[in-house]
């Protein structure tokens, strides 16, 4: 008798995420729920970046996807954030290119290691922003470098 394991496993799960992307209104799944992408226009009031922690050494090529979750003052929120965050990364309180955040997908450089902080800050106007964001909703987790 032939065993079809992992293969039929895999493709029950490819099932089940291509279940969850149809339908009228789409949701993203991330590890902190389920949520609808949103325009909303409401004020942002919080910013929760999803994972919260994280290790490079998990993720292929070292590339780790960061999801943002805000709270708005008006419905729909929870919700997930889909463009128009500034996105960053420090340690301590300071800035570093061990770590570069594009469009929430955050790569720690050859040679970083330790634990360095990935920021995301939903305000639509920044005369400044610290090193570690800050201006405005502001979001924060935790990455480790191998």
């Amino acid at each position: 008798m032939k065993t079809y394991g992992l293969p039929l496993f895999c493709l029950l799960v490819l099932a089940f995420v291509l279940t969850l992307a149809c339908g009228s209104q789409q949701r993203i799944v991330t590890s902190c729920g389920k949520f609808a992408p949103s325009n909303n226009t409401g004020s942002l009031e919080s910013v929760t970046l999803c994972p919260s922690v994280a290790d490079a050494d998990q993720f292929p090529g070292g590339e780790v996807p960061f999801a943002a979750i805000g709270v708005y003052s008006t419905q729909p929120s929870p919700a997930l954030i889909p463009t128009g965050l500034i996105w960053g990364a420090c340690i301590g309180d300071a800035t570093t290119n061990d770590v570069t955040v594009a469009n929430g997908t955050a790569k720690c450089a050859s040679g970083a290691s330790g634990q360095y902080t990935v920021w995301a800050t939903g305000s639509p106007i920044c005369n400044v922003i610290g090193p570690c964001g800050a201006c405005g909703p502001t979001g924060t987790a935790q990455l480790t470098c191998p």
